[in-house]
């Protein structure tokens, strides 16, 4: 990963936003697609590249169905 680049990724059922170099700019949401919209709108705004990272299912009431 380059400075700058925005990764949304599961955490514990939570989605957050990580930049790299940056974490005054790493955010948490509910949602994930609260995130990903959050998370390429930073990467836009940086001139950086958005990352989004798959989770595995683990069967919490959070996970998409």
């Amino acid at each position: 990963m380059s400075q700058n680049d925005v990764t949304t990724r599961s955490n514990r059922g939570q989605w957050e936003n990580a930049v790299e170099g940056r974490p005054e700019l790493s955010a948490s949401f509910s949602s994930r697609e609260e995130a990903i919209d959050q998370g390429r709108a930073t990467a836009d705004e940086l001139g950086s590249r958005h990352i989004v990272e798959d989770a595995e299912p683990t069967g919490a009431p959070t996970d998409e169905g």
